[in-house]
């Protein structure tokens, strides 16, 4: 996949690219005052939604076509460039036609490869931007599908927006995290420009300038935040929406890493790591050899194959345990769980097997 800059000219190239503006366009009175405060705080790139579906109906929904009129007035008044969100093809020839530079699919659109198909064919011949956010169940096949999509109309400059996925969790996050699904897709195609929504990770102001902090130390391209002159009074998502005095200050406050910096003075480290990890696989290998050794027993005594009272046991000997090496219990179990399924895994040959 050859994939051209998603820079648009004039936009600085230093990490981070900033995309910032309200949630959705609300009034004109709203979108201008936002767009002002943040040209005056250097930003180049607008954004407002449009079209705004809830997941339930009957709250506020976005205002449509008149929003498109607003955001070319941004453009006229400020210079900024504006972005908006599409999910359907005429939410793209509409966008199109007010000259709208870069657009979004969201994450609600990205779960869905018939809209995504119906985006791509409506965006052949066109030489735009698009970013394209993670879908919303933590699916990285179902993203890169997503991609591939938009790629295969003919679109070069491409990047992706990681805003979380959702989950019944909601105790910190919005929608969680999951940063190694992010790191994932970098590994497999490390020239795509990847973005962080802080806004709908986070779901709340206070969250937003650590997670912009995070993804800058995970070396994101750039961010996407949620701004509003007014946010207390937001028709939508009013509790993860900043002033642009204060994501001002946020961006003022990140720490831009060296990506340049050599890492030859930790060649002795890695070797030292290169080593563990290969002490690890032996030993998950011979767990692995034991774990057939029960799937042969299990099967000569008719039993079964699921001991959940040892597996429970496991899990709480096994946490405490690390709990005393300095380990995360979250950490523990979930790696517990991965060796678990597979001894399962494991056993459930042993017990299909003829003879």
């Amino acid at each position: 996949m050859k994939l051209e800059s998603i820079l648009l000219p004039g936009i600085d190239p230093k990490r981070p690219i900033v995309i910032a503006g309200p949630c959705s366009a609300e009034s004109e009175e709203q979108v201008l005052e936002t767009a002002r405060g943040l040209a005056a705080k250097g930003v180049k790139l607008f954004r407002a939604g449009i079209w705004k579906p809830r997941t339930k109906p009957g709250g506020f929904e976005g205002v449509g076509l008149p929003g498109l009129q607003w955001l070319k007035k941004v453009k006229e008044e400020t210079g900024m460039y504006v972005s908006t969100e599409v999910a359907t093809k005429a939410h793209v020839e509409a966008a199109l036609e007010a000259g709208i530079d870069l657009l979004w699919i969201g994450a609600r659109t990205t779960v869905n490869p018939f809209a995504v198909q119906e985006i791509a064919d409506a965006l052949k011949g066109i030489d735009i931007p698009v970013l394209i956010k993670n879908p919303v169940n933590p699916d990285l096949e179902l993203w890169i599908g997503a991609i591939e999509r938009i790629y295969g109309a003919g679109i070069r400059r491409i990047g992706v927006i990681h805003r979380g996925f959702s989950s019944y969790d909601k105790k910190m996050y919005r929608n969680l995290p999951l940063w190694h699904i992010p790191i994932e897709l970098r590994r497999r195609m490390p020239q795509l420009p990847i973005f962080c929504d802080p806004s709908h990770i986070g779901g709340k102001r206070e969250l937003i300038a650590p997670l912009c902090q995070q993804a800058m130390d995970l070396s994101f391209d750039g961010l996407i935040v949620e701004s509003h002159c007014n946010p207390d009074c937001a028709l939508s998502d009013a509790s993860q929406q900043i002033t642009p005095d204060v994501l001002d200050y946020v961006l003022n406050l990140l720490v831009i890493r060296n990506e340049t910096q050599t890492t030859e003075n930790l060649s002795q480290l890695r070797n030292q790591i290169d080593s563990i990890d290969e002490q690890l696989l032996e030993l998950l290998a011979k767990r692995m050899r034991v774990s057939r050794e029960i799937g042969i027993y299990k099967k000569e005594h008719n039993m079964p194959i699921l001991q959940s009272p040892r597996y429970s046991e496991i899990l709480e000997k096994r946490s405490s345990m690390g709990q005393s090496m300095e380990l995360s219990t979250e950490f523990v179990k979930e790696i517990l769980k991965e060796i678990h399924e597979e001894s399962v895994r494991q056993q459930m040959i042993i017990m299909n097997q003829q003879g």
